[in-house]
């Protein structure tokens, strides 16, 4: 107990060691804050199903509920909502020394994790609210003069797309997008692709490392070509992050940014942006000019969710101990899965690849004959309880199933057998 009341230590006690249910309940007082979360969670020795009842314990999520839309927002595990609201509560009681605890839980544990996870220093990183803010900021913050181009995807978020139509229009720069098919056959078609559009006056490229549709570009490579022709290389990772393992040092672009609450199960509201040493000259902040090696300056000003960002130790400890590579394949496992289940409904067309290389674990589009994807989001929610989404891209009317693992294969069975419910009523043969 330190003078203020409640100290970073017990913070992390409530909060980390009460990750499953059967701790929930317990005695802080009673548990050992040294105990390291792996102590408390059982890691996973296989990809099925009855590996992974214990994780699923973890969340809230009602089982008469079906969840399939984590590439939109993932459901954070109950120790991290509790964090959550112990943060709010400590600021509350005592503004001074919590609002002091929790700033030191971030600088002394958030952001080391961070580090630690994508294999960058701790000054190269900085927090947002999501993967958006951060591509304003690396959009904003690039050094372009009139006439510079700067190449984007047909893939991109509109976030990922928005920030250059702004710069395109203020400053005068030339955005150009470099069409990429969904799906497309291999990596290597997306290099050549953008191999082809580079010019003497490109100066960036920005891509989404896995795009909306679940399809995984070579960002290795692309990195590569660009550092070939002088180009800066900004990348989108929203929906990559979480999923497997990310070693940003490896990958070589300039700036990565991403969402924390989808696949990684943090709180709302948190992401993070990272930049470089070796490229913050290139790419500026847009809030100081009074940078140093500790602080590189690109946190937007202003009162921060404190509690919130705090929370994320509790998130990051989890994906640690449970670790990314059986993460990601447990994500295979179940999109497997359902690939293979959807390939047995007649009149199904599956637009993700099956292919590791060019599929995320997570995310997987397909067509169902007959079926509007719009009305379907709207009938599983409320008809069938399942929370999917539509992917209306490229011309597709396509259905949009991202799954994470808590899902289940009984979950899959569920959807498949509502899929062929709506496409028998829309007068398909299944």
């Amino acid at each position: 107990m330190t003078a203020w009341g409640f100290s970073r230590r017990d913070f992390l006690r409530a909060s980390s060691l009460s990750t499953l249910g059967s701790l929930y309940a317990c005695d802080s007082e009673q548990l050992d804050p040294s105990r390291p979360i792996a102590d408390v969670i059982s890691v996973p020795d296989g990809v099925e199903d009855h590996h992974w009842e214990d994780i699923r314990k973890s969340f809230i999520l009602e089982d008469v509920t079906v969840y399939m839309n984590n590439a939109s927002l993932g459901l954070p595990p109950r120790s991290v909502v509790e964090a959550v609201t112990n943060g709010y509560r400590e600021i509350s009681r005592d503004p001074i020394a919590g609002k002091r605890m929790l700033q030191e839980i971030i600088a002394e544990r958030v952001k080391p994790l961070l580090a630690e996870i994508f294999k960058v220093e701790t000054s190269e990183l900085v927090l947002t609210r999501n993967a958006s803010e951060g591509l304003y900021l690396q959009s904003a913050g690039l050094k372009l003069a009139p006439g510079d181009e700067v190449l984007i995807t047909t893939q991109e978020h509109p976030a990922g797309h928005r920030p250059w139509m702004v710069r395109e229009a203020r400053d005068g720069i030339k955005v150009t997008e470099v069409f990429v098919p969904s799906p497309f056959v291999s990596g290597d078609e997306v290099v050549k692709r953008v191999e082809t559009a580079i010019k003497s006056e490109t100066k960036a490229l920005s891509f989404c490392h896995v795009t909306r549709g679940g399809h995984r570009y070579p960002v290795k490579e692309l990195v590569a070509l660009a550092k070939e022709h002088g180009v800066t290389v900004l990348v989108d990772g929203a929906q990559a992050v979480g999923q497997f393992p990310i070693d940003l040092s490896d990958l070589g672009c300039d700036a990565y940014s991403a969402s924390l609450h989808k696949w990684l199960i943090g709180p709302i509201g948190t992401g993070f942006f990272f930049v470089r040493k070796t490229s913050r000259s290139s790419i500026q902040s847009p809030f100081s000019t009074d940078l140093t090696q500790g602080d590189p300056g690109y946190t937007p000003l202003g009162t921060t969710s404190l509690p919130v960002y705090a929370a994320l130790q509790v998130a990051l400890d989890m994906i640690l101990t449970i670790g990314l590579e059986n993460i990601e394949n447990r994500c295979r496992f179940l999109s497997d899965y359902l690939k293979e289940s959807l390939e047995k409904v007649k009149g199904v067309e599956i637009l993700s690849g099956n292919s590791p290389e060019i599929s995320s674990p997570g995310s997987t589009i397909f067509e169902a004959q007959g079926v509007d994807a719009i009305n379907f989001v709207t009938v599983m929610a409320e008809e069938h309880r399942m929370h999917v989404d539509e992917h209306q891209r490229d011309g597709h009317n396509a259905i949009r199933i991202s799954t994470h693992i808590y899902n289940t294969q009984e979950e899959i069975d569920r959807l498949v057998t509502a899929l062929r419910e709506e496409m028998k009523k829309a007068g398909g043969t299944t």
